[in-house]
């Protein structure tokens, strides 16, 4: 654990908004839980000012930060926002003797053994297995994918960016879709489905395909008017949104094994509330040839806590990294 003195500084930083927290010296738990728009701040050194200004200015030795693209150099540049930063420049800028980064979904990875009950919400049937590995997938600005695995006495998470594994449609309708985006995009990977800016591609991609008129809708918009059933394109792309992240969360479950249970965060899944219970999520996790049996005993959970990833970074923090 941080022999510091200073609290500690949390951001999980997302594509549309960052979210700070203070951890005390010798805690895992973090305090003072703030969520600001990215869009307000011309960088990270901005809104961590401004976060600490409305905070009461506390000191702060370290910090450890999540983002939402792949960390693999002193510069980094997030993948569905303007934001970019040298971590070295702004450990300086902000005064901090260690500033730890890390891939977003790799610190939500280790919050999850600290979830309690009333923060999960089993969907499906199937047992999660002692010991075996853990997947996680979440869609929110993008769709994020990792996981856990067991070594030794503690749970290693895994870094990787497979929301952008190419998109493999399982019906005619979604292919014509597949059509429609590959014309645009040309490379189509699944987070062009199955995430915020997904749900509106889907949903101009089915207005086209209709020959109805597009309307200027957001991506909340998009799943409001869905859920809804107020507007049949919103309704199927809300829709095939929930079946492809099911056949993604099928896909990431064979490929580590994980036996332990699949988690899914972001911030589209926990507000659809029971649409996605009865969507096609769970079937499609199911309907894997083969697999499907295996899948079937693999539970399925919904991350219902309001800020998990801080609890991740606390314990990256701890370990030292």
């Amino acid at each position: 654990m941080s022999s510091a003195g200073g609290m500690r500084l949390l951001a999980d930083i997302g594509g549309t908004n960052v979210r700070f927290a203070l951890l005390p010296p010798g805690s895992d738990r973090p305090q003072h839980e703030q969520s600001l728009l990215c869009a307000d701040y011309r960088g990270l050194v901005q809104a961590s000012q401004a976060y600490l200004m409305g905070v009461g200015n506390p000191s702060v030795s370290e910090a450890a930060i999540d983002v939402a693209t792949a960390v693999t150099g002193d510069l980094v540049k997030l993948t569905n926002s303007p934001w970019a930063f040298s971590i070295e420049q702004t450990r300086q800028q902000l005064g901090l003797s260690r500033l730890l980064v890390l891939n977003d979904f790799t610190a939500l990875a280790l919050s999850l053994s600290a979830l309690r009950p009333e923060e999960i919400r089993q969907v499906g049937r199937g047992h999660a297995l002692p010991d075996k590995a853990i997947a996680l997938i979440g869609a929110g600005t993008g769709l994020g994918v990792s996981g856990l695995v067991r070594c030794a006495e503690r749970w290693v998470p895994l870094e990787g960016e497979g929301g952008h594994v190419a998109f493999s449609p399982m019906d005619a309708r979604e292919d014509a879709v597949l059509a429609v985006l590959r014309e645009r995009f040309g490379h189509v990977s699944t987070e062009r489905i199955a995430s915020g800016p997904g749900l509106v591609n889907v949903y101009q991609a089915l207005c086209r395909l209709d020959h109805v008129t597009v309307r200027a809708l957001e991506p909340q918009q998009v799943a409001d008017a869905g859920a809804g059933a107020r507007d049949a394109q919103a309704a199927e792309a809300l829709a095939m949104f929930c079946a492809v992240l099911g056949g993604a969360a099928a896909n990431l479950a064979i490929t580590l094994g994980a036996l332990g249970g699949v988690y899914i965060g972001g911030g589209i899944v926990p507000k659809l509330g029971e649409y996605f219970e009865r969507s096609a999520f769970r079937a499609r996790f199911e309907h894997k040839g083969r697999f499907s049996a295996y899948l079937a005993a693999i539970p399925t959970f919904v991350i219902l806590a309001d800020y998990p990833a801080l609890s991740g970074l606390a314990v990256a923090i701890n370990r030292g990294g």
